[in-house]
């Protein structure tokens, strides 16, 4: 069990094999071996947050049916709108690649599962079943994959120690890869880290962001008064539909973790006006096997690349409906916040829609020219290159949003000269950000739960082709963002005195704090 790595995967080292490789034997074993005493069943509904069936073990037969079989759960309670109470029985049944110890509840073997319905097929409408299917779709037209990874912010409230609490003080918007002690929490953050790296095996890194807060003001008592760390965690690139598992499962992490501390976590767009809100940006690389594809040997982006961009850009005004999903979004999607309100591309620049980042393209082993060399030091270079879509917030639901994500590489791919007249056209250079004109050309994002709606509802079929999307999951989520009825949100806001908008953004802030 030991490793010269302390956070690698216990079960892959008791199993000395990828956890891509489980099968049905290898988790007996370890059942039998860590003296398992609960199996937890895993799986995510329409909300997105992660549910759970337990499962006590009692004896081997037992066991071997729950893994071969699976267990039933009532979909009309996890799917509510779509699956009717008459016939709401969906079978779950474990992924064994998902495997983990829960670090909450001793003893307990978690396994993420897909919902299966009466005849034995995956349930068309499940977020997980829509992810797989669109993926299946990207690699039977395409022969690649679409890899992910997300940058998962959050704040941390907290209640500052009485004796030195108030010293060290981050000033607003003062937060970005700041220290101890000037931020109190990079213990807890480290504590999550370690659990997600443990049980994921993708997370690149953690650090304070931008955001900080400074006796809240709410309405709400349970974040009324605390101060507030901002704070993300990125993953590494992983196969699209992992990535949706382990970021669903990184949520659960944060906030169980959050409260062992006494502290509350919140992937809340926004929380106060003036300070930086809760993005989750989206990565996307493409790969034929192995190989990373972003990008000609010169360095420069590939046409497969441009053809992933001219895609989601064709997609982008509807994916704010699975992105963007309550009306605090679109209090983050607005002028200078670093937040996106157009839809254009661009090299870096982090006020773009979706931003080219460096990745090491035509340059290796960068630490040679400041340290001794050592033949055995010497490394493969290669591309790490991806493009950032930079829409989404915490509101995201992350099975939807891939799902979307995927289905939009899939038609830039398969139209590979509209795509790519849609890329050159809504490319623009970093020093056009600073010119009106050239912002006021591009096309406009959605300003509200309505809009998103909207464009979700006019742009159907580029979900249901091919029958990915059911047509009864759009309409759900068309009936959700409607609900929230924010049309006209942001005008309004404004025409107020302040005071009262203040107050007014703050119920609309603070009103989904734990949604999804």
């Amino acid at each position: 069990m030991s490793s010269p790595f302390g956070l690698e995967n216990p079960l892959e080292l008791f199993l000395k094999k990828s956890r891509n490789e489980f099968t049905r034997g290898d988790l007996l074993r370890v059942i039998e071996g860590m003296a398992i005493e609960f199996l937890s069943f895993h799986y995510t509904g329409l909300e997105g947050k992660l549910k759970e069936l337990r499962l006590p073990v009692q004896n081997r037969g037992q066991v071997m049916e729950l893994l071969a079989e699976g267990e039933r759960a009532d979909g009309s309670s996890l799917f509510k709108g779509l699956v009717e109470t008459a016939c709401s029985d969906l079978y779950v049944v474990p992924v064994y690649r998902t495997a983990f110890l829960n670090p909450f509840s001793k003893k307990t073997l978690g396994i993420m599962c897909r919902f299966f319905d009466r005849d034995g097929n995956l349930a068309t409408f499940a977020p997980g079943a829509i992810l797989h299917e669109a993926s299946k779709l990207l690699k039977t037209s395409s022969g690649l994959s679409l890899y992910a990874l997300g940058e998962l912010e959050f704040f941390l409230l907290y209640r500052p120690d009485t004796e030195d609490g108030d010293h060290y003080p981050l000033s607003k918007q003062s937060g970005y890869h700041a220290t101890g002690p000037f931020v109190k929490n990079g213990a807890i953050v480290e504590e999550m880290v370690r659990h997600i790296a443990r049980i994921t095996g993708s997370v690149k890194y953690a650090h304070s962001e931008v955001g900080v807060i400074r006796d809240l003001v709410s309405n709400i008592p349970e974040i009324n008064g605390r101060f507030g760390e901002q704070w993300e965690i990125e993953f590494l690139p992983a196969p699209v539909e992992d990535m949706a598992d382990d970021l669903v499962i990184a949520k659960w992490i944060v906030r169980n973790v959050a409260q062992e501390h006494g502290c509350i976590a919140t992937f809340a767009p926004k929380l106060e006006e003036g300070v930086a809100g809760n993005g989750f940006h989206f990565h996307m690389m493409l790969k034929d096997g192995d190989e990373n594809v972003m990008v000609e040997k010169n360095g420069d982006l590939s046409t497969k690349a441009r053809q992933l961009i001219g895609g989601v850009c064709h997609y982008a005004d509807s994916l704010t409906a699975f992105g963007n999903t309550v009306s605090s979004a679109y209090l983050r999607l607005v002028p200078g916040q670093e937040a996106p309100t157009r839809v254009c591309w661009s090299d870096l620049n982090r006020t773009a829609m979706i931003r080219v980042p460096l990745g090491w393209q035509t340059v290796h082993e960068l630490a040679a020219s400041l340290n001794p060399r050592d033949e055995k030091d010497e490394t493969p270079g290669k591309s790490r290159q991806t493009v950032e879509l930079r829409t989404a917030d915490g509101s995201a639901l992350i099975h939807l949003i891939l799902s979307g994500i995927t289905m939009a590489a899939q038609w830039g791919l398969s139209h590979p000269e509209e795509s790519m007249r849609i890329a050159e056209n809504l490319y623009l250079p970093m020093n056009n950000f600073r010119e009106k004109d050239s912002l006021d050309d591009l096309p406009p994002l959605p300003r509200s739960c309505v809009e998103s709606a909207a464009a979700l509802q006019k742009r159907a079929e580029l979900y249901t082709r091919e029958g990915i999307f059911p047509e009864s999951v759009l309409q759900y989520m068309a009936e959700l963002l409607r609900a929230e009825d924010d049309e006209d949100m942001n005008q309004r806001l404004t025409n107020m005195p302040a005071d009262q908008r203040l107050n007014e953004s703050l119920k609309i802030m603070h009103g989904n704090l734990h949604r999804h």
